[in-house]
């Protein structure tokens, strides 16, 4: 894995879902958000028109979505689930006490788990970051973004099962 915070790693099956809904939202997303803000356009007066505003500012979060994912895919490295041996990388779940509460979640992408409930930290992430390397039974602290002292202990590390 690059040291660029930018690359992110993702399966096969994440890269796959991401550029189907980058390809549905650069085609058809497009063609939609446009024939909304016509029709909108064409009730008249724009300043009141609360159809228009709304078409734009959907038309903007989809903009904003596309650039996202033109993002990701771009940076992305594609692999396998790494296989867990017991060390904290990108895309393993790990459970850890943090703070002395378990907690379990995956390393890695948001992209990575689509619609699942596990929990993600980025690797960039200031946990990402001080977890990064460790084994199971490794205890460490990092300093939170507001500056508190979080203690955290590797209780396992798994492998990713999609």
């Amino acid at each position: 894995m690059a040291s660029d915070s930018s690359v992110t790693w993702l399966t096969q099956e994440a890269f796959d879902r991401r550029t189907a809904e980058l390809e549905q939202l650069t085609g058809e997303g497009r063609l939609e958000i446009a024939k909304k803000i016509e029709l909108a356009r064409e009730e008249g007066d724009l300043k009141e028109n609360g159809g228009y505003h709304a078409a734009k500012e959907e038309q903007g979060k989809m903009e904003a979505r596309i650039r996202v994912l033109t993002e990701l895919l771009r940076h992305a490295t594609v692999g396998e689930t790494p296989e867990s041996h017991g060390v904290v990388e990108p895309g393993t779940v790990i459970t850890a006490k943090i703070l002395g509460d378990p907690s379990t979640f995956l390393l890695g992408s948001r992209e990575i788990v689509g619609d699942s409930d596990l929990d993600v930290y980025s690797e960039g992430s200031p946990l990402g970051t001080a977890i990064i390397g460790l084994k199971v039974g490794d205890s460490t602290a990092y300093t939170a973004p507001n500056g508190k002292q979080i203690t955290v202990e590797i209780v396992s590390v798994e492998t990713y099962i999609p």
